[in-house]
């Protein structure tokens, strides 16, 4: 066993932590960016019943038009943040999503539901962008030691976003829906002041005239310095260590789930309206919140203090979120609906935590530069995943709640272990590949995984 690990963690504890405010303006974007998409899931059922009208099918299509480019997107946004670099990449997302929440204003009556799906796509576009920025930002400003932690608390930012949404939203609308409107216009202030402050801030580590040497030997420590040269996502497409991640980002359908038809869900269940909705969303986003750290934590967790293998690490912590995880399939079963809050909650908290850990095995394996088109086609997966099945669920819904919704959460408790088990199959060991997209010496493995 080599020393260089504590020696790096020793180093850590001296140098001047400026990664962790890249990280602060990571985790405030994807407050943003979740609080912007959570808003259809919170007002979805105000807008059905007392504005627009819709049938669960129609709604299921407007959820399907942001999927479809959310899943376009990750794989176009994906390849332009990796060619343009994340600085630039980031703001090109942050300034679409916004202008296109906005936009979700100035939807009327006669547009219908195809005014709202036209409004979604171009949010589904600009929004594709922040994961791919995220991680690729996390592998450039973070050793391997550190990316589930970080990632963990960037995506925290996810469910505080999805917890503002419920709290906010019925302070300025009505439970028939008055004033409805002003719900899309809250975060777009908040989206401009962001990019200004990004532009202004973000450059890599190699290049930041803030980072000390200290911390840039810190973050280099595990990995190497990379050349300036650009991979095509058509290089990794064919690899399996793309299509382990992507069969890891299939569960996106279920937290998608979550985020678009919860509100649905407990308003059938426990005649929930909109101001009823907000304590039990609120306590289902922070029982995520809590989740998306413990995943992030303990991967790190067996990585620093258990100097377990980064594969043995990953795949044990995801294990151990697929168990947390099952018992939300009863979420159906009961007729107490803080006993379903609790399970769905539950699931949640797994379910960030799982995505914590899903979202480092693409910088674990892949060099930096390509991190961000590998998540952008893993995301892609997820997303049609997604349409499939919210088209389903809109017309099973449409026929019988009851059994709509039992099936719905079967396959949310159950997919997580089902995708753990390919994973495993379809990449055992989590070979790093480099700049060539070449397996990493055995050497060189061994001092990255001790």
């Amino acid at each position: 066993m080599s020393l260089e690990p504590r020696v790096a963690d020793t180093l850590a504890e001296k140098v001047r932590p400026f990664r962790w405010r890249i990280l602060a303006l990571l985790f405030i974007a994807t407050t943003i960016n979740y609080m912007d998409r959570s808003i259809i899931g919170v007002l979805g059922p105000t807008l059905r019943d007392y504005i627009f009208h819709w049938s669960n099918t129609q709604y299921s299509y407007i959820n399907i038009s942001f999927m479809i480019a959310y899943a376009v997107g990750m794989l176009i946004m994906g390849g332009i943040i990796d060619r343009v670099g994340t600085r630039a990449g980031y703001a090109i997302s942050i300034g679409i999503w916004s202008f296109f929440s906005l936009m979700h204003a100035f939807v009327n009556r006669t547009m219908g539901w195809i005014g709202f799906a036209v409004a979604r796509f171009g949010l589904g576009i600009g929004e594709s962008g922040n994961f791919p920025a995220c991680i690729k930002t996390v592998a450039e400003w973070f050793p391997k030691k550190e990316r589930a932690l970080a990632t963990g608390i960037f995506n925290a930012g996810s469910n505080v976003g999805a917890v503002l949404a419920p709290l906010v939203i019925p302070l300025i609308v009505s439970n028939t829906g008055r004033h409805w409107q002003y719900a899309f216009c809250v975060t777009f202030v908040f989206s401009m002041i962001w990019v200004i402050i990004w532009l202004t801030t973000y450059r890599k580590p190699e290049k930041h005239r803030k980072v000390s040497k200290q911390e840039l030997s810190y973050i280099l420590s595990d990995s190497e310095a990379e050349s300036d040269e650009r991979i095509s996502w058509w290089r990794v497409l064919p690899l399996r260590e793309t299509w382990a991640f992507a069969v890891a980002k299939l569960p996106d359908a279920v937290w998608w789930f979550y985020l678009f038809w919860g509100g649905f869900f407990l308003n059938h269940q426990f005649g929930l309206e909109l101001k009823g909705l907000a304590l039990p969303l609120i306590i289902i986003y922070l029982m995520a919140d809590l989740g998306s750290i413990f995943g992030g934590w303990l991967s790190s967790f067996f990585i620093k203090k258990k100097h377990w293998p980064i594969n043995r690490a990953r795949k044990t912590a995801m294990l151990i979120c697929g168990i947390i995880i099952l018992p939300v399939v009863f979420a159906t079963q009961t007729h107490n609906e803080w006993i379903a809050v609790f399970l769905i909650g539950l699931a949640a908290g797994g379910h960030q935590a799982w995505s914590a850990n899903a979202f480092t095995l693409a910088s674990d394996v892949f060099p930096k530069k390509a991190t961000a088109s590998v998540v952008g086609i893993g995301g892609m997966i997820g997303a049609l995943a997604s349409v499939a099945a919210n088209f389903g669920l809109g017309h099973v819904l449409d026929q019988s709640e009851k059994s709509g919704y039992f099936v719905a959460f079967l396959v949310a408790g159950s997919l997580y272990l089902v995708a753990l088990f390919f994973i495993h199959l379809i990449m055992p060991h989590m070979t790093p590949r480099d700049e060539q997209l070449q397996y990493v010496s055995s050497a060189k493995t061994e001092k990255t995984d001790s």
